[in-house]
């Protein structure tokens, strides 16, 4: 499990670099400003939250592994997919109503670090 979160924590960020330089060089003259801070703020979140995989990934390994860490992995995970995945699909598309899921994805992503706090005041 631990290999799991960490190589997703890894290329995660390595999408993260790509899909910034892309935003910064692909899309800046085609993209409304508003749009293009759009598209940041997604691989900002993109790449905190695989940083997080990775300590996820480690937490687990090296402290007693428990459930509440494994989950905190996985919310991380569906929040990228909801929250940065929603944001470049409402700058790549044009589509604002993809903004809805957003706030899951930042759900998500608070959940997993109080379940990150718990597992590890825990173990």
């Amino acid at each position: 499990m631990f290999q799991f979160l960490i190589a997703a924590g890894a290329l995660g960020a390595a999408l993260s670099v790509i899909l910034g330089a892309f935003g910064a060089h692909g899309l800046k003259t085609r993209l409304a400003p508003e749009m293009l801070a759009i598209f940041e703020t997604g691989v900002q979140y993109q790449f905190y939250h695989s940083l997080g995989l990775i300590l996820v990934g480690i937490i687990f390994h090296t402290v007693k592994a428990s459930t509440m860490v494994s989950a905190a992995g996985g919310l991380m995970l569906a929040g990228i997919f909801l929250f940065s995945g929603s944001l470049y699909l409402i700058c790549l598309t044009g589509v604002r109503s993809f903004g809805m899921i957003a706030p899951f994805g930042g759900t998500a992503f608070i959940a997993a670090w109080v379940l990150l706090a718990i597992g590890v005041l825990r173990s």
